[in-house]
């Protein structure tokens, strides 16, 4: 696979909520961003402290949580998603669609890099 199949596939996989296939794809040394003002927003070096500090929260926070890609643009190395998020926060029953971009780094077939950029007061009038 080409680096843009295999972001469209770790978007499928989180989709279907194939997170080992996710993390099939992440270099050991993987740097995730969340923006600041996203819930969880920081910087998580590694597969564990994703999953632990990202995707967890994710499913146990929210009910019907997606992220879907709209366009997904070929940079090389590096893959822009844009699209959004959409889900309903189980503490206030509020849901939201909110837009975000995506940025991949790829090298050697794995992900070595993801930032999210989205707007976190759209998301911060849900929680």
């Amino acid at each position: 696979m080409n680096n843009k199949e295999i972001i469209e596939n770790g978007y499928k996989c989180f989709a279907t909520g194939d997170i080992p296939a996710l993390l099939g794809t992440f270099d050991e040394n993987i740097e995730w961003t969340e923006a600041e003002g996203f819930p969880h927003g920081g910087t998580y070096k590694g597969a564990n402290a994703i999953v632990e500090n990202v995707f967890m929260n994710l499913g146990g926070e929210w009910e019907g949580f997606s992220a879907v890609p709209d366009e997904i643009l070929d940079a090389g190395d590096n893959i822009v998603a844009l699209g959004h998020y959409s889900g309903k926060y189980n503490a206030t029953g509020k849901s939201m669609k909110v837009p975000f971009a995506h940025v991949w780094t790829l090298r050697g077939g794995k992900i070595v890099k993801f930032v999210q950029y989205t707007d976190t007061l759209k998301v911060s009038e849900v929680l």
